[in-house]
């Protein structure tokens, strides 16, 4: 047994299997771009900056949800859970104007997803989310933002 395997027990059994399920879209469309089938890449690519974009908003609706319940949240909390929608939504400029797309909304989006730890950390730090949140979050959010950041490299 892995010394980390206590750890991961104290997640709930539904959050840790569909948690690391969520991981499944980045990695299909990862493989397809990386299949070399020209027909797929432009596909792929679309669909992993929306899946990325529809994850990264979620995440800011979970720090919502979490400060809503908490009685310790500060306003704070409210105000950090509106970036990663609004991020994700302007990380969709470019394609919508015409400018140069998908990798350096991918690679932001990665960025992102990547960097959103410091809120879960402090989230966790305040009382206001689990205490096993980060065994969660942190393999998530580095698997997430790095398979990201990979696709927008190959983009």
């Amino acid at each position: 047994m892995q010394p980390s395997a206590p750890r991961f027990a104290a997640i709930p059994a539904n959050a840790r299997l569909l948690g690391f399920a969520g991981l499944l879209p980045q990695v299909a469309a990862l493989g397809a771009i990386l299949s070399g089938e020209p027909e797929w890449a432009f596909s792929a690519q679309a669909l992993a900056f929306a899946y990325a974009a529809i994850i990264f908003s979620f995440l800011g609706g979970l720090w919502w949800g979490l400060a809503a319940a908490s009685p310790v949240a500060r306003g704070w909390v409210f105000g950090v859970s509106v970036l990663p929608s609004l991020v994700a939504l302007a990380s969709a400029i470019p394609w919508a104007v015409g400018m140069t797309w998908p990798a350096p909304s991918l690679l932001l989006l990665g960025l992102g997803i990547i960097a959103s730890l410091a809120v879960d950390r402090r989230l966790v730090a305040e009382g206001i989310a689990p205490p096993w949140w980060m065994t969660l979050r942190v393999p998530l959010s580095l698997g997430l933002g790095a398979l990201t950041l990979a696709i927008g490299v190959l983009s």
